[in-house]
C-alpha cells in the first residue's frame, strides 16, 4: 500500500475497502430475463477475495523466488516477505513469538487439525480419548475419529432460546470422567452452522485444570472477531493450537494456517518431512531442524498465498477487529430482527444477539418448503448465493431439527436417508462478511417474503432432478456461456 493508504486507519479505511472485494460487482440473468447484480451471502462457506491483498500478492511476483536462500535479489526479498507472514499471523491473534510458531497448511483447515490431531496423540500417547462437541464442522471431528482411540461428543445447551453454544457442565462431566485419558479438547470457536461463539477461554481453563490441551477451530472466528491466543496473566486460559483457512479470511487461494505451541511440536518429529525441514541429510540418517517454522514446513510453501494472506490481515489490523466486530454486528442485528420478524421463518439457535452471540451465519428454513427450493429460488429469481443442506455438520443440524423432523418421518437415521428425507434434512444458511450491506440484508428479506407470497407458483415452477436438487423448468443457464478456463486463455491470448 502506498504511503496515503497507511494513514487510513479504523472506520476510515473500512469504508475504503468494504466495497473493494473481487467478485462483488459480478452480473448474472435471473429467471425473469433481468441481469443483476449478485448479491453474496455465502461468506461462510469461502469468502470473497480482498482486492488489495491481491495486488500485493501480484506485485510480489515481480520478485517471485523460492525461499532458504538470501544469495539473490528476489529469493532474499521471498525469504523476508515469508518470514514477515509468519510473523504477521502471530501478532494477529496475539501468540508470543517465543511460546508459538505459525505454520502454513495445505487444505485449508481441514489439513491443519488432521496435522494438529496426530500431534497431539502423540505428544501424549498414554491417552488415548479426544473431547469435541456435537456442533462441530466435519472438519472438528472425523480428524480426532481417525487418530484418536476414543472421541467424546459433547452436547450443546437447551434447544431453546439464547443456547445451543456448548454445554460447560458436561464438558466439565466429560472431562472429570476421563481422567488421565483425555490428551486433548477441540472445539470450534464460531459455530458454521449457526454462528453461535463458544467460549474459548472458559473451555481453556477446564481442559488444563483437567490436563488436557486445547485445540481451536478458528476457521469461522478469526476473520471476525478479536482473537488472542496468549495470556501472560492468565496462564490457564491460553490456547495450545489455533487453525484457520486463508480462503475464509478474505483471501481465496491462500493456504491454511497453524498457530501451535512450540514445546509440544518439539516433543515429537515433525509429521512431514522433505526438503527445508532439515539440517543434513546422510545416507544412514536425517537432522531435523530445530528451528521454527521449518522444521514444520517441508517442501516449497504456497509463499504467493501466504503473503496475501498477510497483507490481508495487515488490512484488518488496520482496521481493528473490535472495528470491523461492531460493523458486522449491524449487519447481524439487521438480518435476524428482519427474520424473526416473518412469521413463516424458523430461525435455529437462539435469536436474541446480546444473551446468543453470533458472528457472520444465520441458519433458518420456511415453513412448508424445503431448504433445497428457497435456495434455488434466491438463486433463480433474486441473484443471492446462499449455501443449503447440513453444511459438513450433520449431528449439530439433527440436533437442531430433531423434533420437526421425527414428526415427519419418525425415528431420523442421517446413515440411511431417503432422497425425501434428504429434501427436509437442512436448512438454508446466510452468511455475511466485512463487504456485507444492510442493503444486502434488504435484499434478501424482501426476496423471502416474496418467495412465502408466491409459494405455490414456486413449487410448480420447479422439480427435483436425479441428484435430489430443485431445477427450474424453464429457466436454464448454461455456466460455461458465462465462464470456462479454456475461454478465458483464449481471451488473454487474443490480446
Amino acid at each position: 500500500m502506498g504511503s496515503s493508504e497507511k494513514s487510513l486507519t479504523g472506520k476510515a479505511l473500512l469504508e475504503k475497502i468494504r466495497s473493494d472485494f473481487m467478485g462483488l460487482d459480478t452480473m448474472y440473468l435471473t429467471a425473469r430475463g433481468e441481469s443483476s447484480r449478485r448479491v453474496y451471502l455465502d461468506s461462510t462457506a469461502s469468502s470473497l477475495l480482498l482486492r488489495p491483498a491481491a495486488s500485493v500478492a501480484a506485485e510480489f511476483m515481480n520478485h517471485y523466488s523460492n525461499t532458504h536462500s538470501k544469495l539473490h535479489h528476489s529469493a532474499h526479498i521471498s525469504t523476508t516477505a515469508y518470514h514477515w507472514a509468519h510473523q504477521r499471523v502471530l501478532s494477529f491473534i496475539g501468540a508470543d513469538p517465543e511460546i508459538y510458531t505459525c505454520f502454513f497448511t495445505g487444505s485449508g483447515t481441514t489439513g491443519g487439525i488432521n496435522r494438529m490431531a496426530r500431534v497431539f496423540r502423540d505428544v501424549h500417547p498414554h491417552k488415548d480419548t479426544a473431547i469435541v462437541s456435537i456442533m462441530e464442522h466435519h472438519s472438528n471431528d472425523l480428524p480426532h475419529r481417525k487418530h484418536m482411540k476414543n472421541v467424546y461428543h459433547v452436547p450443546v445447551e437447551g434447544l431453546n432460546e439464547n443456547k445451543m453454544c456448548i454445554s460447560l457442565p458436561k464438558l466439565e462431566q466429560a472431562l472429570i470422567k476421563g481422567a488421565g485419558r483425555v490428551a486433548y479438547v477441540s472445539i470450534t470457536a464460531v459455530s458454521n452452522v449457526t454462528g453461535i461463539i463458544n467460549p474459548i477461554h472458559d473451555i481453556a481453563r477446564l481442559a488444563h485444570k483437567y490436563g488436557a490441551l486445547l485445540m481451536v477451530d478458528g476457521a469461522q472466528s478469526v476473520a471476525h472477531l478479536p482473537t488472542k491466543m496468549f495470556h501472560p496473566d492468565d496462564p490457564a486460559a491460553c490456547i495450545d493450537a489455533l487453525v484457520f483457512s486463508g480462503h475464509k479470511t478474505y483471501t481465496p487461494g491462500s493456504p491454511g494456517v497453524v498457530v501451535a505451541r512450540k514445546d509440544h511440536l518439539l516433543a515429537i518429529e515433525p509429521e512431514e518431512v522433505g526438503g527445508g525441514m532439515v539440517e543434513r541429510v546422510l545416507e544412514d540418517r536425517y537432522q531435523v531442524k530445530t528451528a521454527f517454522p521449518d522444521r514444520e514446513e517441508a517442501g516449497t510453501p504456497n509463499i504467493p498465498g501466504a503473503i496475501a494472506l498477510a497483507a490481508t490481515i495487515e488490512i484488518l489490523d488496520r482496521i481493528g477487529m473490535p472495528t470491523l466486530m461492531e460493523e458486522e454486528e449491524k449487519v447481524m442485528q439487521a438480518a435476524m430482527q428482519g427474520l424473526k420478524a416473518i412469521p413463516e421463518i424458523i430461525v435455529y439457535g437462539g435469536t436474541n444477539l446480546d444473551l446468543c452471540p453470533r458472528a457472520a451465519s444465520i441458519s433458518f428454513n420456511v415453513s412448508g418448503m424445503d431448504h433445497g427450493l428457497v435456495a434455488a429460488v434466491l438463486n433463480d429469481y433474486h441473484n443471492i448465493a446462499v449455501r443449503n443442506q447440513c453444511f459438513c455438520a450433520h449431528p449439530y443440524v439433527k440436533e437442531m431439527m430433531s423434533e420437526d423432523l421425527e414428526a415427519q418421518f419418525g425415528i431420523i437415521d442421517f446413515g440411511n436417508m431417503s432422497p425425501e428425507f434428504m429434501r427436509k434434512a437442512g436448512m438454508v444458511r446466510a452468511s455475511f462478511g466485512l463487504y456485507s450491506t444492510l442493503e444486502d440484508v434488504d435484499l434478501l428479506l424482501s426476496a423471502l417474503k416474496d418467495i412465502i407470497q408466491n409459494a405455490e407458483v414456486y413449487n410448480r415452477e420447479y422439480e427435483v432432478n436425479a441428484e435430489n436438487d430443485y431445477a427450474h423448468k424453464s429457466y436454464k443457464v448454461n455456466n460455461e456461456d458465462v465462464f470456462t478456463i479454456m475461454a478465458a486463455v483464449d481471451r488473454y491470448l487474443s490480446k
